[in-house]
Order: structure tokens, then sequence, then C-alpha cells
């Protein structure tokens, strides 16, 4: 009997039932992992093709697109010059350029958006030139730094900010114990992840760049904003997700950007050689969007950051906005329950009268 009560006490429902969502989150985190990376494959890559005649682009473009499995999205380009604009402008990821006056090719490629992908552009251009007896020389565009390993610094840098972010949003709420919230208080527990958003962009910034590491390039300010805002965006869409549920926010956080985001931020593997469903959710979560803000500014001359930015900044305030939201509405809920509760005193000896008279 003592140790049946021993056992209710130690293992209550709540626990069980923090327990089998930890599980969940732990079978899903396998499956998100190794379903994303288990097997990259190129997919549909937008891929330009220059030629100085128009037939012959064309000709090649449709041999491209016809390879089996479709690892290509080709397009005819103009010139080389536009060519290598698109790729920095990170609308194409390679392109090849064709010279009918001899037998060798030149293959454009960015590094600096992913080393595997470049690879990858490299082994199909070689293949496809090698069935005509022709061969390709790599020209890599936006090359990754010789400090940045298969370009995954930048992945890694914003993974460290997102962490920052949930934990640190994460200790706010739990350090405060069963304290409600109010409104008051959720503002201040806001202001303080600026803060520590802030020093936390700067101090990536500072760790990644020259100074220590010399890991990425591009500018200190740049990704140290980024930063900022990565961390931020993350920390408010925590608080405002355990304003809704608890202590059950936290794992609702981990699922979002860890167990969801960062398998599809296209970090190991750039977002063209992930099945459907993580590339397609990859761009609209705050990894995925600080990767590759990230590594558009290291590597393309701080191109092609509108989207990313716009949607970290779009968590953020809906992060902001549900967090002061909920609070007020418990406060006032909260409120009402006193006002309804003080009604129900007699007069002169502050008694309270609850339900029926016994």
């Amino acid at each position: 009997m003592r140790f049946a009560d021993e056992f209710r006490s130690a293992v209550t429902p709540r626990a069980t039932l923090l327990v089998i969502g930890v599980l969940a989150l732990q079978l899903l985190f396998i499956a998100s992992y190794v379903g994303a990376l288990h097997n990259p494959t190129p997919k549909d890559v937008p891929f330009g093709v220059v030629a100085p005649a128009q037939q012959a682009a064309r000709q090649a473009e449709q041999r491209m697109a016809k390879l089996p499995g479709s690892p290509l999205d080709p397009r005819v380009v103009a010139d080389e010059k536009t060519a290598r604009q698109q790729i920095m402008d990170r609308e194409i990821d390679g392109a090849l350029i064709l010279d009918p006056r001899g037998s060798k090719d030149t293959l454009l490629v960015a590094s600096g958006g992913g080393t595997v992908l470049a690879g990858a552009l490299e082994t199909i251009a070689t293949r496809v030139d090698g069935a005509e007896r022709r061969t390709v020389e790599k020209v890599d565009v936006a090359p990754a730094s010789p400090s940045d390993f298969d370009g995954l610094s930048a992945f890694y840098l914003v993974v460290g900010w997102c962490v920052g972010g949930y934990l640190c949003a994460s200790i706010m709420s739990i350090s405060a114990g069963s304290k409600s919230g109010s409104p008051q208080r959720a503002a201040i527990r806001l202001g303080a992840m600026a803060v520590v958003s802030v020093v936390g962009g700067i101090g990536g910034s500072w760790i990644i760049g020259d100074s220590i590491l010399g890991a990425l390039p591009g500018s200190f300010w740049g990704l140290a904003g980024l930063g900022a805002l990565v961390t931020f965006a993350v920390g408010a869409l925590t608080l405002a997700l355990e304003e809704l549920t608890g202590i059950v926010g936290i794992g609702l956080a981990v699922l979002l950007v860890v167990i969801a985001g960062n398998p599809s931020a296209g970090g190991a593997f750039p977002l063209p050689m992930l099945p459907p469903f993580w590339q397609a959710i990859g761009p609209w979560l705050p990894p995925g969007a600080g990767t590759w803000a990230a590594r558009s500014i290291a590597y393309f001359q701080g191109n092609a950051l509108t989207k990313s930015l716009l949607v970290l900044a779009a968590w953020a305030v809906l992060g902001v906005v549900v967090t002061l939201a909920a609070s007020a509405l418990r406060e006032r809920r909260r409120g009402g329950a006193h006002h309804e509760h003080g009604a129900g005193r007699g007069p002169g000896d502050g008694s309270t009268h609850v339900g029926v008279a016994s």
C-alpha cells in the first residue's frame, strides 16, 4: 500500500502527460531529422543556360529538363554577366556557359550558398557534358570561406541564436514559478528578451567574424542585427506559447524551432536537396529564414534579404502581440473573478457566501 501511494505521488497525472509529450517530441525529432537529411537529392534546382546561339541554348535547356529525376529547373539566360548577377541575386543556383568554339564549357556555382549543392551541380554538369564528349570548368562566383567547412557556419550561427532565444524565454517563465503573469510582467520579459537579443547578436557576430574564428565574412553589424532579430523572434514566440499553454509552450517552441525548423533550414543540405515537405516549410520558420539571410549577408552582398527578414519580423511581432494580449486577457479574467468573489461577501462580518447556504 505504501509503494502504491509513493508511486501515485511520484508519477502524477500531470507528470505522466508531460513525459508522454517528451516522448512524442523525441520520436518527431528522429522522424524529422532523418526524414529530411537521410537522402539528399537535388530536385528542380534553378539553373541557367547560356549560349551565343539561341537555338543551342534552347536545346541544352531541353536536354537538362529531361534528366532522370528532374534535378534541374533550367532556363535560358541572356549572357554570362546576367547569369553571374542572377546567382548573386540568389535567383538561380548555378549556370552552364556553352562554348561553341571549343569542347570546354564553364560552370558557374556559388559554394557560399552551400558547398554540397555546388558539388552536386558540378557532378550533373560533368555528366551532361560528358555525354556530348565535352568537359566542364567550374568557376565559383560566391565562394565559401576556407574556414567555413561545407558552408555550415551560417547555419550553426543561426542555430545558436535560436537556442539562446527559446532558452532565455523558458528560463524567465520557469523562474517565475506558479506566479501568473501580468501585462506588466510580460512587457518586462519582452524588454529583457530584447536586451538579451542585442547582446547575443553582437556576440555571435564577433565570435564568427575575423576577430576570433574568421569562419564567416560579411558585414559585422549586418550579422549582429540579424542575430538580434532571430533571437528575439524565437524568444518572443516562446514567451507567447508559454502565455497560452504554460510549460507546454516550451515543448511547442522546440517542436517549431528545433524539430521542424532546423532540418528544414537548408543548413546541412540547401533547400533544393531536401524533400518537398521540408523544402516548403523551411523558409517560413526562424532557422531557415535566418540561415538564408546569414548566407546572403556573408556571401551575396546582402542580396535577397527582404523575404527572410519579413518572416523573422512577422514571428517577432506575432510573439509580442500574443504575449501581451494573452497576459492582458488573463488579468481581465482574474479581475472579474475577484469582483465576483467580493460581491458575495456578507455585510459587516466579511464572510463569503458560496453556492447554497449551509
